[in-house]
Parts: C-alpha cells; structure tokens; sequence
C-alpha cells in the first residue's frame, strides 16, 4: 500500500483512524477560529441546534477583525453580541484593533505543526504554513465544532508543488503564488491540498510560507500546508505534481478582476493607479512593509494623485513599525494609516477606492466589488511591485527602482 502525504496523515491522527483521500471523517478539532464576519449567524445555528455549552472554549477564539473598529450601529450590536456570548461561555475575543484573525493565530501559537486548525473564513488556510491542516468551514460548521468540538471532512487528493531555485531580487513569495495561480487556475486545486515540497523551501521564511498557503484558496485548494514535524512519505500519491522554478521568476500582476489572470509585470506597465493598498493576511507583515519602504524611499515618494493606504495585520506589526521608524516613514509619505484588520481589502470599512479607481493592492482578491465598489478596478501584486507603482503613479517594475 503506497505511503500517505502530509494532509492525509494529519487526518488520520485527528480521526482515530487509517484515512486516505476521498475519506470522509470526523476529526477533533485542536483549534478554531471565528470572526464578526461569521460568528453572528454561527450563533444562531447554536441556537437553533439546542446549544447550551461550548464544548472547549480553550481552542476558540473570536476575532473582531472585518468591521474593526464598527462602521455603523448595527456591526457594533453584532460585536456587542460575540463579546457577551464570549464572557459566557469563557471564549478568548480579539477585539477590534488587535488584527486580523489569521494573523493572531500565527502569532499566538494557537495554529501548531500537526494540528487540525478551522477558521469561519476562507483564508483560515494560511496556518497550513506552519504544518497544520488549515481549512476554512461555513457558520454553521463552526457551530458544530463549538457545541461538540468536532468536524466532518473528506480527505483530499494533494497537488505536490515542488519549489526549486531561489528568488531573485525584486521578486518575491507573493509573486510565485500568483505565478501558481496562473498555473493551475481559479478552480484548478478544488477540494484538493496544496502541498508544497522541494529544495527551495529551505530558502523561503515564515512569511514567504504564509503567503503561499494562503493563496492556495485562490485556486480552489481546501488547503495549502508545508513540511515540519509532519511529512509526506517517500511513497505518497498525489493527484498530479506541479514545478516552480522561483529562479526564473519575475514580478507577477493579477489583472481585474480575477486572481488567476496573472501577467507577468512588463504585460502590465504603464496602467494608471491611483489607489495602493499594503496590508491585509497576505500582505501585512513588517517584512511586508519594509519592501514598500525601501522602494518609496529609493523613488522618492509617492506620486501627485496617488493615495497610499497603510493597514498593519495586527497590532504586534503595528508596534513593530512603530519602534523601527517604518511607521514614521510612511507618515511623512502621506500614507493613510488604518485600524489593524481586514476593513479595506473586504470593503467593509476603511478606505474604499471611487468610481473608475485602478487599485494595486497586496491583498489576496480582485474580484469586481471586493474593496466596497464594483466600479474600481483591482490588481494585485507584491508589496514591493505595490510600492512601485505608488512612486510612478502607475504599475511599474521595483526592479528598475531599488
């Protein structure tokens, strides 16, 4: 019998049983994630289930990360109500201004190697870089896994990415994702994990991992997860293997309005922008923001017209850029500062780009209506190639200014 991957061996252990893809299991859930944008109607499915306890209130936790702070009275009667239903049932809140949920998890070890970990949103998929099993669920899962701390899941094929070369200057982790992206497309990866493998992966930090796994949504994957103290056998069989040669690299664009329309950037210069966003769970890091930095300060600013928006994952990169100066620096460049969480990049709150806007942006989505107006246009791009264009006033290779 041929050997297991890394997604399948983790299910295995969290079932209490042998589990190979295309299994459907219950599994424990070590960890779990809510946030203001699923936790209210999560809670009317524990109702409406006859729930009366959190069966372990010590692997969940709240983030008040979408509508950070409130933008209006009734999202603060929602996080009024995840906070009251958090102190009843002993739940550890992140309240608004703490950071994106997904970033806290990484930050405060609660997604471990080995663990299965769910988060009510999507891009809970990127704690797969720290060697969990990492998948976003639906409210009404997370109801389930709140009243008896259990999950049901089918266990995917795996697409075994394989990374060789090391990336050159001004190319960056997020520009092999959306390399990958263009690869295997939007729903190239459904239902299946990503699992990433390769002799490049001893060059790539937590960062660059976290901005893999967390793409790997993008293209349908239920999960994105990288080597550690769990690994694939020798012997594993996968779905089908995909290459990247990080090496040959350049920088990459997504064009609007879909994640998988990538080009490489001398496809794309010369587009007028008037918007820049650096933030959000793939791009809101301090390394993150120490690219924009130096490539604004190399152009020398940012460009008449254009309006930089600054949005730190969590209050820990906050303070980070604070006590280094980059925070300082982008003061002085005009940048708009704003609360540590999701806000902008899903259009709830936040700077929102006009009608007719060209937005480059570090975020993880461009669809048509994702920043809170269908009539911008969004790209997506590295925090350096962001930078860039900041500094033109129009999509422009950071190559040609570090």
């Amino acid at each position: 019998m041929p050997g297991k991957t890394i997604s399948e061996k983790i299910l295995s252990t969290k079932c209490g049983r042998h589990a190979r893809a295309g299994d459907v299991v219950v599994c424990v859930v070590d960890g779990a994630l809510g946030t203001d944008g699923s936790v209210p109607m999560a809670l009317d499915y524990f109702a409406g289930m006859g729930g009366k306890r959190v069966h372990d209130p010590a692997r969940v936790v709240f983030a008040l990360d979408h509508y950070a702070p409130a933008p209006s009275r009734h999202a603060a009667q929602l996080h009024d109500r995840m906070r009251s239903f958090a102190a009843q049932h002993g739940i550890q809140v992140w309240d608004a201004g703490e950071g994106i949920g997904h970033q806290l998890m990484i930050e405060s070890g609660r997604a471990m190697p080995g663990g299965l970990v769910v988060g009510a949103d999507s891009h809970a998929v990127t704690y797969g870089a720290v060697n969990c099993f990492a998948t976003g669920i639906g409210s009404s899962d997370l109801a389930a896994v709140l009243m008896c701390g259990k999950i049901w899941l089918k266990v995917p094929r795996s697409i075994r990415v394989t990374l060789t070369g090391e990336l050159a200057r001004g190319v960056y982790a997020k520009d092999a994702a959306l390399a990958l992206a263009r690869e295997l497309g939007a729903d190239g990866a459904t239902y299946q994990a990503l699992e990433f493998a390769g002799p490049a992966l001893d060059c790539l930090t937590l960062d660059d991992r976290l901005v893999l796994s967390n793409l790997a949504v993008e293209m349908g994957a239920k999960n994105g997860i990288f080597p550690g103290i769990v690994v694939a056998d020798a012997d594993a069989e996968y779905a089908r293997e995909v290459h990247v040669g990080l090496d040959a690299l350049v920088p990459q664009v997504a064009l609007p309005h879909q994640v998988d329309r990538v080009v490489s950037i001398e496809n794309a210069l010369g587009t007028p922008v008037q918007m820049v966003y650096l933030g959000t769970c793939t791009g809101g890091r301090a390394s993150d923001f120490h690219q924009a930095r130096d490539i604004l300060k190399a152009g020398g600013g940012v460009a008449r017209g254009v309006q930089l928006v600054v949005t730190p994952a969590s209050r820990s990169v906050l303070e980070t850029l604070a006590r280094d100066g980059t925070l300082a620096d982008f003061i002085s460049l005009g940048a708009i500062i704003g609360t540590p969480g999701c806000g902008s990049c899903c259009g709830t709150c936040g700077a929102i780009p006009g009608d007719g806007v060209n937005v480059i942006s570090t975020a993880n989505r461009n669809f048509k209506g994702r920043m809170g107006n269908g009539n911008a246009s969004i790209y997506l791009a590295s925090p350096a190639s962001c930078a860039a264009a900041a500094v033109r006033g129009a999509i422009a290779d950071p190559r040609e200014i570090a």
